[in-house]
């Protein structure tokens, strides 16, 4: 991993930090004010933020035209505590632990009305990718996006309420009932928070498909019936009741359809990239598939995550190998994506 960086000169820095991607390959780590909330908005001392193959992709130049605003501070998987109001905001919401949604949807178009707000009309915009995310002390974000966390939260797990909403959504799409045989396509942090999801549903079989070994065999500990690895899987072919598919690799939306029994639903959570195999409409027609996306995440999953995650029902901290400061940036980028089976989650730590 590639780039330059500057910071402030040794001791405590003064006012705000934050990694400043300006180009392709190029960062700093500045000092500059304390970012002052508007209208509207809260101020949110970062407590952690987790990295994702979303940000390698920020920074390698890899994310698709539309989706990325240079120059610009990643991170939009985070959790902190709020610090200021701007004018007209509940001052209440100071000293509160919180995450807040991505998506900063407009809240009038017709999606926005019928609660899919992840669909919101409006021009793409998204904290850390087209407006200041939480690679930095603190950062800036509409009041109305704040889920409020209970006191005694651990900052660490609330880090990765940002993928377990968008599993959230999955699970809602794909609608489990009790005593299904459900499968499992990856086990990156989506898949494994998808275990934890799915778990509370009593499946009758709920099966990890990772070709990495040590991966499946984590999603057993967390509530997976069977780990297998794609060249153990054939004889499960047109088996499950529903499939989530979370890897986004170049041949799981295909593999994930074939593993659905006739009348099945699948969900694809993973994010793909060009090139990637299509879905065999022949099969898709003739097995009467329902086949559903996720992009991100609505208020409602949003919700539906915190919840589970304020109840204990879900503990995304289990997934966390790495925690580094803000300073070894690359060194966390290199980590993710980097091929270690034993690398889970990594977050950066203010």
């Amino acid at each position: 991993m590639t780039g330059r960086a500057a910071g402030a000169a040794g001791g405590a820095p003064a006012g705000s930090r934050a990694i400043v991607v300006n180009a392709p390959g190029t960062h700093r780590l500045v000092t500059g004010p304390v970012p002052e909330p508007g209208p509207g908005e809260v101020l949110v001392e970062v407590a952690a933020a987790g990295v994702c193959m979303s940000d390698r992709e920020v920074y390698e130049g890899r994310r698709a035209p539309g989706y990325v605003r240079y120059p610009v501070t990643p991170g939009h998987e985070w959790s902190g505590t709020v610090v200021a109001a701007g004018p007209g905001t509940d001052p209440a919401l100071v000293g509160r632990k919180a995450v807040a949604e991505g998506f900063r949807r407009c809240g009038t178009c017709e999606r926005c009305r019928a609660g899919d707000t992840s669909l919101c009309s409006a021009a793409y915009a998204e904290t850390g990718f087209t407006h200041p995310g939480a690679f930095a002390d603190h950062l800036v974000v509409p009041a109305g996006l704040l889920h409020l966390l209970p006191d005694d939260a651990d900052p660490r797990g609330a880090a990765l309420l940002e993928p377990a909403a968008v599993v959230a959504a999955a699970v809602r799409a794909g609608a489990p009932e009790a005593g299904e045989r459900i499968a499992v396509v990856g086990a990156g942090t989506l898949g494994l928070l998808a275990v934890q999801f799915l778990t509370a549903y009593s499946p009758a079989e709920l099966t990890v498909i990772d070709p990495r070994r040590e991966r499946a065999e984590l999603a057993c500990r967390m509530g997976a019936t069977e780990a297998r690895t794609p060249a153990d899987s054939p004889e499960a072919h047109g088996y499950y009741d529903l499939v989530v598919e979370t890897a986004g690799a170049r041949t799981t939306a295909a593999d994930a359809c074939l593993l659905a029994r006739r009348g099945g639903r699948v969900v694809l959570t993973g994010m793909f990239a060009r090139g990637a195999v299509g879905i065999d409409p022949v099969h898709l027609s003739v097995s009467q598939l329902t086949v559903r996306s996720v992009f991100g995440a609505p208020s409602a999953a949003w919700s539906l995550a915190v919840r589970a995650y304020g109840t204990g029902l879900i503990d995304p901290a289990q997934l966390i190998t790495h925690e580094l400061p803000l300073e070894r940036y690359t060194d966390a980028l290199a980590l993710v994506g980097g091929g270690d089976p034993k690398t889970g989650k990594v977050l950066l730590r203010p």
